[in-house]
């Protein structure tokens, strides 16, 4: 009975954590973008029952090799933007988001690159610490 109980637990703080992602809105993958160029980079986080407190988001770029992009879990690469994230109702129909207005960097090589997105907060009564790390492609022309 005891391992059943313990799977279920581990079920629900699953589900918990899921249902506090947040998701990068915009740009679209595969989105081109010049080196220099001004970006926006929107961060939803929807609503949820269980209680958080937003933290922070850092914004990463990295220009990928012929081997492919590292996971930004491992390499954020050039920071774009690091501060706070307090995503807010605009439309009726899209969730809380936050835009932050970056720079490609002038240094970009073309082909594949990658925004990484860090994604800290609180959660629950006790606020425990969540962080999930986001990405999208885009491609530098």
């Amino acid at each position: 009975m005891k391992p059943i109980l313990r799977w279920l637990c581990l079920l629900l703080f699953a589900t918990v954590a899921c249902a506090q992602s947040a998701v990068i809105g915009y740009p679209p993958n595969g989105y081109t973008v010049s080196p220099g160029a001004s970006l926006t980079v929107q961060v939803q986080h929807p609503n949820s029952l269980t209680g958080s407190e937003e933290v922070a988001v850092v914004i990463g770029f990295q220009s990928c090799r012929a081997n492919g992009c590292i996971s930004p879990s491992s390499y954020m690469g050039q920071i774009l933007y690091n501060g706070p994230f307090d995503p807010q109702y605009q439309e009726s129909m899209t969730p809380p988001y936050k835009n932050f207005t970056v720079q490609v960097p002038s240094s970009a090589a073309a082909g594949t690159a990658l925004i990484g997105v860090v994604h800290v907060m609180l959660i629950g009564a006790g606020y425990y610490p969540y962080m999930e790390v986001l990405n999208t492609t885009l491609t530098v022309s």
